[in-house]
């Protein structure tokens, strides 16, 4: 069944990198599944081996996450910080600049995907009210959730796969992320601000929506669970349990009922991720990936080191998009360094910011931003995207090189 596992490998990694089947409504998520669909109706791959695959640690930890959003988004924090962002910066710089800041905070503790979904609608609408153009916002917002969630091995789903996979301390990578996130955040900022040239909004228009209605009681509950987290971080526990338990805190609501908060979840990021580990999985089986890695170790190429990694993240990341990329380097190389895997995490987080195919993150700004009535193209994010992840890549390798994590 080598022939079979390696076929379905190839076209559901095409799948991702094209995003869709041509002619059909199938996304990234089904077309991961339809292949391992197909791996296990040809028993290539068992239902045994396929739950083995899964690394359950990094599905919980992400799941929890999702939960603890779900208690802000329902309380109307969102809403609150995107109609606050809007409208509390008149100067257009410095809207820029508080609309990158607040999203890459938030991105860093809430993962970016989760941020941008429930901001995007609520930014481009309160924009379009301010009769601002909305595309350099909107790369902003998109640029600063991917470069704010590089800063914590939670921020986004690739950072939490490579934190549970290989062990590393939170506390640890975070000091080692955070100078070259904040350098990645001023880079969107100076870069948006070179490309494209903001124009202050004529005013708002008649009928603007009031300021939104926030549940007091059910954003304290969040602060609690937050700082509950950040507390049960600093013990032995581990990540994806400490989560878990603040998860299952919330959900014990007189006001909020489960069923909302576990249908916030975003289940076709997860059903996403348990199909690529099994497909991963099967191709694993065929002894290919362990005859390309003692080729590349004979060629001196294994990701060890920047001068393979970061062309290879910059390149992986922007084809079949950065958490595929991330599980299928992963697995190929399971016993990379903690130096090499925080580079990873670094590298490939900010790699999704070249291109709106690079990360999830991207295309879910730019999707939900059309069903608003802001469209924002393929060219509109290069424009701003080369040039600011290029830039950020060079001061993230001279860093990760300077202080000795990695060697060049």
């Amino acid at each position: 069944m080598t022939t079979l596992s390696v076929t379905v490998f190839v076209l559901v990694y095409l799948g991702m990198a094209l995003g869709r089947v041509p002619g059909l409504a199938i996304d990234r998520t089904g077309v991961a599944l339809l292949g391992l669909i197909v791996l296990l109706a040809t028993e290539d791959l068992s239902l045994a081996e396929a739950g083995a695959a899964v690394d359950m640690p990094t599905i919980a930890l992400l799941f929890a996450l999702m939960i603890l959003s779900a208690q802000f988004e329902h309380s109307g924090f969102y809403g609150w910080v995107a109609h606050w962002v809007v409208h509390a910066a008149k100067n257009p710089k410095r809207l820029l600049a508080v609309l990158i800041a607040v999203t890459g905070a938030m991105a860093a503790i809430f993962t970016n995907d989760v941020i941008v979904f429930a901001l995007t609608p609520l930014v481009a609408v309160g924009l379009m009210s301010e009769k601002l153009d909305p595309r350099p916002y909107l790369i902003g917002l998109a640029a600063a959730a991917n470069a704010g969630s590089a800063a914590t091995l939670i921020g986004n789903p690739q950072n939490i796969l490579i934190g549970q996979a290989g062990g590393l301390d939170f506390w640890t990578y975070l000091v080692y992320a955070i100078p070259p996130t904040i350098a990645a955040l001023v880079i969107v900022f100076v870069t948006i601000l070179a490309t494209w040239r903001l124009v202050p909004g004529s005013g708002r228009a008649p009928g603007e929506a009031p300021r939104p209605p926030i549940d007091r009681f059910q954003l304290g509950k969040g602060i609690v669970a937050v700082i509950a987290l950040i507390g049960l971080f600093l013990t032995p526990l581990p990540r994806e349990l400490s989560a878990l338990a603040v998860a299952g805190a919330l959900l014990l609501s007189r006001r909020l009922s489960s069923r909302a908060m576990i249908g916030a979840v975003d289940w076709q990021l997860l059903l996403l991720f348990v199909c690529l580990f099994g497909v991963t999985a099967s191709f694993g089986k065929t002894g290919l990936s362990q005859e390309g890695l003692a080729w590349l170790a004979a060629h001196g190429l294994l990701p060890d080191r920047l001068s393979v990694l970061a062309p290879l993240t910059l390149i992986a990341s922007n084809t079949i998009g950065n958490v595929p990329a991330v599980i299928l380097l992963i697995k190929l190389v399971p016993d990379l360094s903690d130096g090499a895997l925080t580079a990873l995490a670094l590298l490939s987080t900010f790699a999704g910011n070249l291109l709106l195919t690079g990360s999830l993150c991207n295309i879910i700004v730019a999707e939900r931003a059309a069903a608003s009535g802001a469209k924002l193209t393929f060219v509109d994010f290069a424009r701003s995207g080369i040039p600011m992840t290029l830039a950020s890549f060079a001061v993230t390798m001279l860093w990760l090189w300077a202080t000795g994590l990695v060697p060049f």
